[in-house]
């Protein structure tokens, strides 16, 4: 089993969620963040300047079987891709086990 953590423009979201849909990954977790980027400069609209290296951005988790990983991965990468700085990261990472609380049930059939 794999975990993805996805940190996407809140922007894409529904695309990212829609292609992810279409390749068999039907559930996650997802979260609203703020964090810090690489941009060091602000922004001027209407004479006021705004702090734009604090970032919002949405998390996502999303915990699948590992013949899932590259479709997802796949997925997420063209959905969530504006070409422009600040598109985000993927991070994969492995799953020792899960279970699922109301059988006890154990093991990658819990994903299903």
């Amino acid at each position: 089993m794999k975990k993805i953590e996805a940190i996407i423009r809140k922007s894409k979201y529904r695309e990212v969620k829609e292609a992810l849909y279409d390749v068999g990954v039907t559930f996650f977790t997802y979260w609203d963040v703020t964090g810090k980027g690489n941009e060091k400069e602000g922004h001027v609209y209407r004479g006021i300047s705004y702090n734009t290296s604090d970032i919002q951005r949405r998390i996502l988790s999303i915990v699948i079987n590992d013949e899932f990983k590259d479709n997802a991965i796949n997925a997420i990468l063209k959905a969530a891709a504006t070409g422009e700085v600040g598109d985000g990261k993927i991070f994969v990472s492995d799953i020792e086990e899960s279970y699922r609380i109301r059988t006890g049930e154990k093991g990658g059939d819990t994903l299903k």
